[in-house]
């Protein structure tokens, strides 16, 4: 599920210590980055922005994510896409997109978009014809990029029944 958090303050959006997003790697995860992908997560699983996974479904999902890796090694950022195998009917795969989160010393600084762009990039070498998000915030950044929302019933079912209704999550999608 991707959601997201409030916005910090301006003061700590971008930091002059802070190297520039671009100058962050962004590579596909690791099993062994199930620890730190827990913790750049536990902030919005407190906020009720992300369902909580325990470390080993990050470790056995790793090749879901990528993320946005610190020239130190710590990660920043991180989104990922599964696919949703080719419906039974024939139709053209589709991709769902989860777990999205910036840390927030990263929030409004052009990370999240980067994040995205690679993701989108991803989905359309994959061949998918479309992509599916949720989201309990805003979803400006998934607008601002095509999405839209849609009713739950167009999205991969599988997907669409793993989302707590208690949550008021909005779906979005974009056709690729």
């Amino acid at each position: 599920m991707i959601t997201a958090t409030p916005r910090p303050a301006a003061a700590l959006m971008h930091t002059p210590h802070a190297p520039r997003p671009d100058m962050l790697r962004v590579r596909r995860a690791r099993p062994g980055d199930a620890a730190a992908l827990v913790a750049l997560s536990e902030p919005f699983v407190r906020s009720g922005a992300l369902r909580e996974r325990p470390s080993y479904v990050y470790a056995a999902r790793a090749a879901d994510f990528l993320v946005a890796e610190e020239p130190d090694g710590a990660l920043s950022g991180c989104l990922a896409l599964r696919v949703d195998p080719e419906a039974d009917d024939g139709t053209t795969a589709a991709g769902v997109l989860y777990n999205f989160c910036v840390a927030r010393q990263r929030q409004g600084s052009g990370l999240g978009a980067r994040l995205l762009g690679t993701a989108l990039a991803g989905a359309r070498a994959q061949s998918l014809g479309a992509l599916f998000t949720a989201t309990t915030g805003s979803g400006r950044l998934f607008l601002r990029h095509g999405f839209a929302p849609v009713l739950p019933g167009l999205a991969p079912c599988a997907w669409v029944c793993t989302l707590d209704p208690r949550r008021g999550a909005r779906v979005l999608a974009r056709a690729l």
